[in-house]
């Protein structure tokens, strides 16, 4: 077997295996070293074959971690794995020109810094898949990680690429092999030493609690999403937690799109249609606890007051909002899914692809058209006083955009989703995991209410410390301590990324307008 394809393949198999739930999460610092080979040993000539193997490499790894998005979409798993693989080859393919056009040093300090700037890109536009941020890779052991409330997620990709350049350069060379080896081991160990002291020292404060009764309802959206009514999924719910609540239960926490009858319900009388009104006399009757839920909203416009993301339906402009509500209080709090599924919600670039070809949706959520989205992340405020940011599903996945709800002064976080789409793969399994991330960098709990599961709540150290099991129809009632301090990450958020977008657009822009300097 050709040796480049050997390494992309086991730079993908590394990669692949280092992955949340896949258990060898030490496997990350070494899992690009192959590919540096590659990229610091080929002659120029070769480029095309070496464009190859990355794309190889990284497809390979892609597939290997998103492969269930096939159970929702055949078309949205090639796509997103098509994409993805494709700008990692160009963030390799760009470091390999600024090698030949600078240095080799140069190159790896590119390289370092457009991966992160590359991953930055995928946390703001329209195409946006942070899936495998290379921080991520440590959501299972959150004990190396409690730096992240400094760092947030970017360390962990930093972190990693300065690893495997150590190891990369431990191997190429004859001359103080074992130093360099050792070095690079003590780039692992100590980041992990700190963490421990952290997690040692880190007392949460210790607040008012609040208790929260989480429904897992277990309802199959292929088969039953749409059948019941939503007084009936009301009924089936309130039926459900009942069993858990007591006389200091404050919140009741339900999935994402819960309530998704027929179009969903208009917007602007919500508050006075008779599924809320019918859950409002419920929670009447076990005052003071509130309903936390996920649920579709519309809006209609005319012609004139339509909205760049309303969708024409006949003579009429809809915007439909994937959303959550809290009921229970004098007026009505609503909050708007903000950070969309390509392909499932939002129609990317919606204003030049639409018009080329129409509206190319897909119908997992009740519609076929794109959504609408909150400008600012909304905190909701309890009748005990305590302030939760509603977090809808894949919002969970962003660290910046959920510090956002802290900065707006959430004291914990609840996350709603809908997992079922995804059957028994690893996906659901992956988001739960991603989420203990969250509660590291805000140092907030997270209750967490998912359709089928995994429903969990997540502590401050971003440990899960109860939960109900994938597929199982049940309730459980958990107490929170909510959190009023706010971490450095929450505060200046993705400064490493920035700082390397500065970097990385510097050394590329000298490379195209210089043919050498001296980086040795």
């Amino acid at each position: 077997m050709n040796s480049n394809l050997s390494k992309s393949i086991l730079s993908a198999i590394l990669l692949t295996l280092a992955w949340p739930m896949n258990g060898l999460s030490l496997l990350i610092f070494i899992a690009f070293v192959p590919l540096l080979q590659i990229l610091y040993h080929q002659p120029e000539k070769k480029s095309k074959r070496i464009t190859a193997h990355f794309f190889l490499s990284f497809f390979l790894w892609n597939l290997g971690i998103s492969w269930w998005i096939w159970n929702a979409s055949a078309f949205g798993m090639f796509f997103a794995i098509l994409v993805n693989s494709s700008l990692m080859t160009i963030v390799f393919m760009l470091s390999r020109m600024v090698i030949r056009k600078l240095s080799a040093q140069a190159g790896l300090l590119f390289l370092t810094t457009f991966c992160m700037s590359f991953e930055l890109l995928h946390l703001h536009w329209d195409f946006s898949w942070p899936w495998l941020q290379l921080g991520n890779v440590f959501s299972e052991t959150t004990s190396w990680i409690q730096w992240y409330e400094y760092t947030g997620v970017f360390g962990g990709s930093l972190w990693v690429m300065i690893v495997n350049i150590l190891f990369y350069k431990a191997i190429r060379a004859n001359e103080f092999r074992l130093r360099k080896m050792a070095i690079a081991v003590l780039t692992i160990a100590i980041p992990v030493c700190i963490s421990l002291s952290i997690y040692a020292n880190y007392q949460p404060q210790n607040n008012k609690a609040v208790e929260v009764v989480i429904a897992q309802p277990n309802i199959d959206p292929y088969e039953e999403k749409f059948v019941a009514s939503d007084l009936e999924q009301a009924n089936e719910l309130f039926a459900l937690i009942k069993p858990e609540l007591t006389p200091t239960t404050d919140l009741i926490l339900a999935p994402e799109t819960y309530f998704t009858e027929g179009f969903g319900y208009s917007l602007p009388s919500l508050s006075s249609s008779f599924l809320y009104q019918s859950i409002s006399e419920e929670l009447s009757r076990i005052e003071p606890i509130q309903l936390l839920t996920g649920i579709q909203l519309y809006q209609v416009y005319s012609e004139a007051d339509k909205t760049p993301t309303s969708n024409k339906m006949g003579n009429q402009w809809v915007d439909f909002y994937n959303s959550a509500f809290l009921s229970g209080t004098n007026s009505l709090q609503v909050y708007h899914k903000s950070k969309l599924v390509v392909g499932t919600e939002t129609l990317p670039y919606k204003q030049i692809i639409e018009p080329l070809f129409g509206n190319i949706m897909l119908d997992l959520g009740g519609t076929v058209r794109s959504r609408a989205v909150d400008t600012d992340r909304k905190v909701f405020q309890l009748k005990n006083g305590s302030k939760v940011g509603p977090i809808i599903c894949y919002e969970s996945v962003y660290g910046s955009f959920v510090g956002g709800y802290v900065r707006n002064g959430a004291e914990f976080l609840a996350v709603m989703t809908n997992d079922a789409w995804w059957g028994t793969t690893p996906g659901h399994r992956q988001l739960l995991s991603y989420t203990k991330l969250r509660a590291i960098e805000t140092r907030l709990p997270i209750v967490r209410s998912a359709n089928s599961g995994i429903s969990a709540i997540i502590n401050s150290y971003g440990e899960v410390t109860k939960q109900i099991p994938y597929l199982k129809r049940d309730a459980m009632s958990v107490t929170i301590v909510p959190q009023n301090q706010i971490t450095f990450y929450v505060t200046y958020g993705d400064y490493i990324a920035r700082l390397s977008l500065f970097v990385s657009v510097l050394l590329l822009l000298i490379s195209i307008t210089r043919k050498k300097l001296i980086f040795r």
